[in-house]
């Protein structure tokens, strides 16, 4: 088992005086890694100051990953500390912003619990989209035409465990537009509108502008943030919409990136820094406040300077020399590590040391044992139970983390899990339908690999070359060489890791627990695959 060396610096930096700092977590929504400077280089082409500053004089993650390639498990995971494949839905909704609760918070820990066991002020403002309980008309499951909009939510983060929220209930190009402040509608939800990309149209409230989402939220995090004392800690999520599709950036923002109107938005997702960093500063509490700064997922790939959503537009951006996914492969939705690696920023003044860089494991699960334990509260063993902290490294800049091994997944739940600098694929292909841009697609992959193997497969030989992917990832950053056949063994050994995490319900130290749903190794097959299975 490899460990992970940390590139830091081996002396350790005083705590603050306050003993539980305040926390603001940033996350963006389908913000490549290569879409922030100070992680793209050259190969990126859009301004992001702010960010970069927040880099510089603080802690940058190398090697930082979602737990999934698409928005609503990654958000799971990072509320629940949990692998989101150990859930099943739980309750039914609509289709896009009316979809159902994705878990029960009555019976699950969330990082509300947490912060107010903590003693903590906490709030969530942002794009939400993990469900809610919306009281409908007619006593049935909420949809597009059945929902009382002059009524309270029954279930939103109100439930969660946060003491003030403003979110909008999905993404920006999922109805309905409308904002919600704690679990009560705000407006007059009167009108139909849609929006550019995808173009859904259906409720909204009169006055909703999709070009006006972003500096709504930031004004909102303004308020809260001028709200708080130097004497009582808080915590502040939040949940960006940009730059998920529609691209539209404010009026303020609009021609500012010479790369256009992707860039644009980008940049005024770079300006969340600011806000916050600003706000921190005038009530005085900048100086005891840790900041993080991350992504749900890596760019997707129909997005662009078209604004209407287009399959692979990505390209046209990678074709003036700027790559949203870095230097890696694939995109939102895929295995690969340009729709699961992510920036992560830590800024903490008088704890981490600036300009600071680590390549030690990270997931954004991580983050609830890492709030806990800068917040100085001790998580039970139930709670939390796929969480690492890796609060020891923005602590104390000479130590390692205690993650070794990282679970993740497609959009088609196709299983990844990193033991070291080996990464394992239990599937052919990119792990996405290719709807999108990410190829091989999913199914023409299973029919590839069939065809190579030539004859019909275990259930086991499914778990070996050609039907899965290992790549050193130190060596092959791009993963452009599969070693499976090679490496048999390593691989046996990763699927028993995942194996062994299914079995437990945890990959933490503690007792056995139930997951939520029967999980499987292959999740989703192919009915070709399944009826080419020989038993």
């Amino acid at each position: 088992m490899m460990i992970c060396t940390i590139l830091l610096a081996t002396i350790a930096l005083p705590l603050p005086a306050l003993a539980k700092p305040n926390i603001v977590f940033i996350l963006a929504d389908d913000l490549g890694i290569g879409d922030v400077n100070c992680y793209g280089g050259d190969r990126c082409l859009i301004e992001t100051p702010n960010i970069d500053a927040l880099a510089s004089g603080g802690l940058r993650f190398t090697d930082a990953h979602v737990n999934a390639s698409v928005c609503a498990p990654t958000r799971v995971a990072i509320m629940t500390g949990r692998y989101p494949w150990r859930n099943s839905r739980f309750q039914r909704g609509g289709a896009w912003g009316f979809t159902g609760l994705q878990f029960d918070p009555s019976e699950n820990y969330t990082l509300g619990d947490m912060f107010r066991e903590a003693g903590y002020k906490s709030s969530y403002i942002g794009k939400w989209h993990l469900g809610t309980q919306m009281t409908t008309k007619d006593g049935k499951v909420q949809g597009e035409t059945n929902v009382d909009y002059q009524k309270p939510l029954k279930i939103g983060p109100v439930q969660f465990g946060f003491d003030y929220s403003f979110i909008l209930p999905g993404s920006l190009d999922m109805y309905p537009y409308a904002y919600v402040r704690n679990n009560f509608w705000q407006g007059e939800i009167t009108v139909q509108k849609g929006w550019s990309a995808f173009n859904r149209v259906g409720d909204a409230e009169k006055d909703f502008e999709d070009h006006e989402v972003l500096e709504t939220f930031y004004d909102e995090a303004d308020a809260y943030i001028g709200k708080q004392s130097t004497n009582h800690p808080f915590f502040l999520y939040l949940a960006l919409t940009a730059p998920h599709t529609p691209t539209s950036p404010g009026v303020n923002w609009q021609g500012r990136s010479a790369l256009g109107v992707y860039g644009d938005f980008v940049m005024e997702v770079d300006h969340a820094v600011e806000r916050v960093v600003n706000a921190l500063k005038q009530q005085g509490v900048y100086e005891n406040t840790l900041i993080l700064f991350s992504s749900d997922h890596g760019p997707a790939s129909y997005a662009g300077n078209i604004l209407k959503a287009t399959p692979g537009q990505i390209h046209l951006l990678e074709e003036k020399g700027h790559n949203s996914n870095g230097p890696h492969r694939g995109y939102k939705f895929s295995v690969y590590e340009g729709g699961l690696r992510v920036p992560l920023i830590a800024h903490w003044p008088g704890v981490i040391k600036p300009g600071t860089t680590s390549n030690a494991l990270v997931g954004l699960n991580d983050l609830m044992a890492t709030f806990a334990d800068v917040s100085g509260t001790k998580l039970d063993l139930q709670s939390g139970p796929d969480s690492v902290s890796f609060a020891p490294i923005m602590r104390y800049q000479n130590s390692k983390t205690a993650r070794d091994h990282l679970i993740m997944q497609s959009a088609m739940e196709v299983f990844v899990i990193r033991d070291g600098d080996w990464k394992l694929i239990l599937g052919p292909g990119s792990g996405a339908k290719g709807l999108h841009g990410n190829v091989p697609a999913f199914e023409d992959a299973w029919r590839d690999a069939l065809s190579t193997f030539g004859k019909k497969p275990t259930r086991d030989e499914l778990l070996q070359a050609p039907f899965v992917q290992l790549f050193k990832l130190s060596e092959d950053p791009h993963e452009d060489h599969n070693l499976a056949s090679k490496h048999p063994d390593q691989v046996d050994s990763m699927v028993g890791i995942l194996n062994e995490q299914i079995a437990l319900g945890r990959s933490t130290p503690g007792p056995r627990l139930a997951n939520g749903r029967n999980v499987l190794l292959h999740q989703r097959l192919p009915d070709f695959v399944r009826g080419a299975i020989s038993e």
